[in-house]
């Protein structure tokens, strides 16, 4: 036996599939990486497969990495030696005919890709049925299933468009009648073969081929339809339908098949009620799913002929009244909602009143669903017997079958679907209430699932809405003291603050009734009562606006009680209602609220210090938080020559907060609070802040030159933007300084990437290049003919050796920025916006500057660049980063192409497939010569083509970077060819 030769592989696999510690584990699996990409994979595979004693798993991933070989690697082998290539999978496949399926599924897959790849191979078809003869009939249809798919759906076929384009038409148009007398053929073999889950899987992977009509005017369907009865092919049925809808949207196109089809679905209808009597959750689900994209499928039509096709809708809601355990509801959700859509428009008006009962009867049921389970005993407190996983999935289905509920509100009326939870919840009162005690409610979840639905419903009822909620309101505030009932009625009252503003005589009761919240001993209570707080706050707030004293002294008896998220909630409120305050009321009002919250920050500040404990330091981090909640959101309107009284107010608080970042430079999180609460400042008042703004860049400098933390760049940023020259009431000499300001933290910026590797810092780099950025749009002309801006391209060159996807990102859009200005098209133009164009440098002067830079530096960009796309960069990247290497052809074409040739020569020997390299090169030249350089981004990052059978887009490896990754694991001695790029250095 030739086990010695893979008996490495078997090793490793054993130990990918032990306790092995981390360190073996990553060796077995650098080790089967390479094993895979390696020549000696072809051979190898092939042994492991026809060696009887080699353990299924093992057999397994040699038919995978054979899939990974025929996908990627075809090239490895001479077109002479495809044909014993053929020919050895389907002996291998006749091998594995019976099984085990996913070894035998992946080697069709091999099959599938060899034959698409294989363009010689004319008789595919016919060729694989004689090969693997008439006993190998589940192993045939799995091979006609996957081919389609690959063909179709595959996104690493290596071929030319022209190829593809071609081969698909060689190996399914051409096919398709072929396959379809084989099918019918097929299905009349035998019984069980009419029945067999393989045969509608394979008429449904061709179903992208063969048009629906043709399956349905033959045997076929009724061989679709027969299969619902069986339990073998239930499932594969039900898929085959519904890709048989699929292909029926266009509904005037395809209306003679619906003709055909509708009697056979509606047939089944009574298949519900036996689904649903034998508590058959599968059968239920897949009979659901069958009327409901059946439905979606023909929601057209359904609009159009309401009255033909109304039993269809009954159908699907007799699935939702039926399903008791709430398992196939949820596939309705969809067509509940598209039809909604449609018969809301007014041509469709008809069938809206048509269907308007069917609504009706759709609330009844949904607000029956999302009522809680009842336990068996009357003493049992847990209501899903331990299952917090089916409690978490019974949470996320109500707030989905809100969704519908507010669907049956656009269609029968807000008025009429709040009325049936306003009765339910009046019929519960009229019969359980006065049997209600402060420990016992009874049926307690028939009233919860109405208060729920009104809650649901909230975002649909008008201000004006007059007929349910004065009646609504005054019972919801006086339901029992249930837990699950309080939560339910107090988040149902945070929905509706909006009508509530415009109807004042109902806030005292429901105000009162959530703040009474706040005291209930369960914790759910008081988050819903601090977030229905926050919705009175936002939306009442010039009713509540006089109570602002009152307020203040409920806010602080509550404020240390409540969790952190409640204690933001509560705060949001109480901001707005501040923020409603008139003009010469702000300071004292802001001072009121805000005086405490400065000494609290000032206290835990002093704590944190000394105890440098975690939960200090998260108590000082919470209560910025609080800070930064009033700046955002107390913002008055002050004439340009007013004093703005909340600026100075903040302006007050500006030392302090000042203070605490200088003592919590090492804590990234303190800081980060600080200058949000900083950043919030500007954005909230813009120029405004002029008053506060030198000591503001003051600290902004120091704070960025002692913690080296990237969030001051934030606020660096946020300055930057608002105080841009040709800014409304920013003079010229603002507009100066704030540009010198900005070099300052450039240089602070590049003295810290002149000590310390982009690795250390890629946080404070996403930042720098966030601002750089900005600076580009706004002081471009300053910034491109500043000594600084050499310096700054070097730092962005020099970061492209990281790893991360967010500085990566944000560096290649600054570069792809800075590339733009040596264009007639920069990212952003300003001239003649400026109050100082004239002593302004021309867009000539600023192309000149730009590619005098880059003739010093494009050579280690293009390295660099490249380098990140063949090895490091993350996927996401690669768009970014080949936008740079167009830019560079754009910009300068003959030394970007000898740059590019320069760094293709560094790569590792043996990496790059014959002649690749110069393919690449002269299709480069070629685009160049002929000035289209538009169609570089398909040379370079790949090119997407709309499949011409399945309009669905499909990238093709034609992208030599992403390929080359596919081929070569980054190697160990350097990037390219073992040189490293030089680390960043300053001298400024």
């Amino acid at each position: 036996m030739a086990a010695d030769g893979f008996a490495p592989i078997l090793a490793a696999l054993t130990t990918m599939q032990s306790s092995a510690d981390q360190a073996r584990k990553l060796q077995a699996h650098t080790f089967l990486e390479a094993f895979q990409k390696s020549p000696e994979a072809w051979t190898l595979t092939h042994t492991i497969l026809s060696s009887p004693d080699v353990p299924l798993e093992a057999k397994l991933f040699a038919a995978t990495t054979l899939k990974g070989k025929i996908v990627y690697d075809l090239d490895q082998i001479p077109r002479s030696s495809l044909p014993p290539l053929r020919d050895s999978l389907l002996s291998a496949l006749s091998e594995f005919r019976s099984g085990p399926r996913p070894i035998r599924t992946q080697l069709c897959v091999c099959l599938a890709n060899l034959a698409i790849q294989m363009t010689e191979w004319k008789d595919v078809l016919p060729y694989v049925g004689s090969s693997l003869g008439n006993s190998a009939g589940d192993c045939i249809l799995e091979f006609l299933q996957v081919l389609p798919e690959e063909v179709t759906e595959g996104r690493k076929i290596n071929l030319t468009e022209e190829d593809l384009i071609g081969r698909t038409k060689e190996l399914l148009e051409d096919n398709a009648p072929y396959v379809m007398t084989l099918l019918v053929q097929y299905s009349k073999s035998s019984a069980s073969a009419a029945t067999n889950p393989r045969l509608l899987e394979c008429m449904t992977s061709w179903l992208r081929e063969i048009p629906a009509a043709d399956i349905v005017k033959s045997p076929l369907l009724d061989v679709i339809v027969n299969g619902l009865s069986s339990d073998t092919s239930f499932e594969a049925s039900v898929d085959c339908m519904c890709a048989i809808y699929r292909d029926t949207r266009d509904v005037d196109e395809s209306f003679e098949t619906i003709q055909l089809l509708y009697p056979k679905i509606v047939a089944l209808q009574p298949k519900i009620a036996e689904a649903a009597d034998l508590q058959d959750t599968d059968a239920l689900k897949g009979i659901t799913r069958l009327f409901a994209e059946a439905g979606e499928a023909w929601v057209v039509m359904i609009a159009r002929l309401p009255d033909e096709f109304r039993g269809l809708v009954e159908a699907i809601l007799e699935c939702c009244a039926r399903d008791q355990d709430r398992e196939a509801i949820s596939l309705t959700f969809l067509f509940w909602n598209e039809f909604k859509q449609m018969i809301t428009v007014e041509r469709y008006q008809r069938a809206r009143a048509r269907f308007g009962d069917v609504f009706a009867k759709l609330v009844d049921i949904m607000i029956k669903h999302l009522e809680f389970p009842t336990p068996e005993r009357p003493d049992e407190i847990d209501l899903f017997g331990g299952d917090r996983v089916q409690e978490e999935k019974f949470r996320e289905f109500r707030h989905a079958m809100g969704d519908v509920l507010k669907d049956c509100c656009e269609v029968i009326t807000v008025t009429e679907c709040l009325g049936k939870a306003f009765n339910l919840i009046q019929d519960w009162v009229a019969t359980y209430a006065s049997q209600s005690t402060a420990n016992h409610v009874p049926h307690w979840q028939q009233l919860e699932a109405p208060l729920f639905a009104m809650r649901a419903m909230g975002r649909m009822v008008s201000p004006e809405e007059s007929v349910v909620m004065h009646q609504l309101i005054p019972l919801i505030v006086q339901i029992p003291d249930h837990e699950k009932l309080r939560f339910q009625a107090i988040m149902a009252l945070g929905r509706y603050t909006e009508w509530t503003a415009q109807h004042p005589e109902f806030l005292q009761q429901q105000l009162n009734f959530v703040i009474a919240g706040f005291d209930h001993p369960s914790g759910e209570v008081v988050r819903a009562s601090a977030l229905a707080f926050r919705f009175f706050g936002t939306e009442c707030r010039k009713l509540l606006k006089d109570h602002c004293v009152p307020l203040h002294g409920f806010y602080e008896s509550i404020l240390d009680k409540l969790p952190l998220q409640s204690q933001d909630e509560v705060t949001e409120g109480v901001s707005y209602v501040v923020s409603a305050q008139p003009p010469e009321r702000i300071y004292e009002t802001l001072k009121l609220y805000c005086d405490p919250i400065v000494e609290r920050l000032k206290i835990r500040a002093n704590h944190a210090k000394v105890e440098q404990s975690e939960g200090g330091l998260l108590a000082l981090s919470d209560t910025l938080i609080l800070l930064n909640i009033f700046i955002n959101n107390v913002q008055p309107y002050y004439a340009p020559t007013e004093e703005n009284q909340a600026v100075k107010y903040w302006r007050e608080i500006l030392p302090v907060l000042s203070a605490v970042a200088d003592n919590f430079t090492d804590n990234a999180n303190i800081l980060e609070r600080i200058c949000r609460c900083w950043r919030t400042m500007i954005l909230s008042y813009r120029t405004a802040v002029f008053p506060l703004l030198g000591d503001l860049a003051n600290q902004l400098a120091k704070g960025f030159q002692d913690s080296r933390a990237g969030c001051f760049l934030w606020v660096t940023d946020a300055i930057l933007r608002e105080f841009a020259d040709g800014q409304e009431f920013v003079e010229p000499g603002t507009t100066e300084a704030i540009y010198a300001f900005f070099e300052q933290q450039a240089i602070a910026f590049l003295r810290i990437m002149d000590q310390m590797s982009p690795g250390d810092i890629p946080d404070v780099i996403e930042d720098f290049f966030r601002l750089l950025v900005d600076a580009l749009i706004y002081y471009n002309h300053q910034f491109i003919p500043a000594a600084i801006c050499g310096p700054t391209l070097s730092a962005a060159i020099a970061s492209l050796v990281l790893q991360q996807e967010g500085p990566l990102i944000m560096t290649l859009h600054y570069i792809r920025d800075f590339l733009s200005y040596g264009t007639d098209r920069p990212t952003s133009s300003r001239f003649g916006e400026m109050s100082n164009a004239a002593r302004q440098p021309s867009a000539a002067e600023l192309q000149k500057l730009v590619k005098n830079l880059i003739v010093v530096q494009g050579e280690a960009l293009v390295q660099l660049t490249l380098a990140g796309m063949m090895f490091t960069f993350p996927r996401d990247c690669l768009q970014d980063a080949s936008g740079v290497l167009i830019a560079l052809f754009e910009l300068m074409p003959q030394q970007t192409a000898s740059w590019f040739r320069a760094t293709l020569a560094t790569l590792p020997a043996g990496s790059v497939k014959a002649g690749e390299a110069d393919r690449i090169m002269n299709n480069i030249v070629t685009k160049i010569q002929a000035g289209d350089l538009r169609k570089l981004k398909s040379v370079l990052q790949g090119t997407a083509i709309i499949h011409p059978y399945t309009s669905l887009p499909s990238s093709h490896l034609t992208d030599f970077t992403i390929s080359y990754r596919r081929r070569n694991v980054a190697p160990r001695d350097g990037l390219l060819g073992g040189s490293e790029p030089a680390r960043f250095k300053y001298k400024g």
